[in-house]
């Protein structure tokens, strides 16, 4: 009876450390993966004349456009915009260089945004601004005006019936002489202030309920003017 009673303990407890053991095989918890880095622009330059531009026809060249490796990235997506047409293209690249055939003089903005296969987030670089020369090019218009405020289609709130507008202007040779600023509730919208040196314009007064048109002409010393384009929002 004693060799049965000792049999039975040891086969319990080959039983129990059978079963226990096996929580050590069990995977631990993945570690969270890291969202990609943003993409530091190298080249075209902010606000430069692109010289590197392979010539292919007498309208277009080639363009090449590098960035830094970010980190965390499986796939960068460039996305170049023709500032005269407001014509945004994406192109997409598993390295951090890309060449692109493009209109000549012509006015361009890009920025690349990082991807990862693992995550979903992203992110985004700077914009910068580049002019890809033509033949024969001794000036540069200056870049149409970047709206800040108020936003394309936002629902604005007056202050005391008023309202203020914000825009940013750059241009190769550094050489703005000032800004006209169109501004109606009808489209297009007629003149509102000419030669104003400021990129901001404040104290407009508005109609509760109604839609505003506004542009922004931005000129330079040379006599040269870019168009922003017309943008709206309705005063609420």
């Amino acid at each position: 009876m004693r060799t049965y009673k000792y049999l039975s303990i040891i086969l319990v407890g080959f039983f129990i450390l059978s079963c226990g053991g096996g929580g050590d095989d069990d995977d631990p918890t993945p570690p969270p993966k890291n969202p990609p880095d943003a993409a530091v622009l190298v080249a075209p330059a902010q606000n430069s004349e692109c010289n590197q531009g392979t010539n292919v026809t007498a309208t277009k060249s080639d363009v090449t456009f590098e960035w830094r490796i970010a980190a965390n990235t499986d796939l960068y997506e460039l996305t170049v915009k023709n500032l005269k047409t407001g014509v945004s293209t994406n192109y997409t690249s598993t390295t951090n260089i890309k060449m692109v055939t493009l209109d000549r003089a012509t006015p361009y903005s890009w920025r690349v945004i990082s991807k990862s296969n693992s995550v979903s987030q992203t992110a985004s670089s700077l914009t910068w601004k580049f002019y890809n020369a033509g033949d024969g090019t001794i000036s540069y218009p200056p870049f149409p005006a970047e709206i800040i405020a108020p936003e394309m289609g936002a629902f604005v709130t007056a202050s005391n019936g008023k309202v203020d507008l914000k825009w940013a202007g750059s241009a190769v040779e550094n050489n703005i002489a000032g800004y006209d600023i169109y501004f109606a509730a009808a489209n297009p919208p007629s003149l509102h202030k000419a030669n104003h040196t400021s990129t901001e314009l404040t104290g407009i007064a508005v109609t509760a309920n109604t839609i505003y048109y506004w542009k922004i002409i931005t000129k330079d010393s040379k006599g040269n003017s870019s168009d922003s384009g017309i943008y709206n929002f309705k005063i609420n």
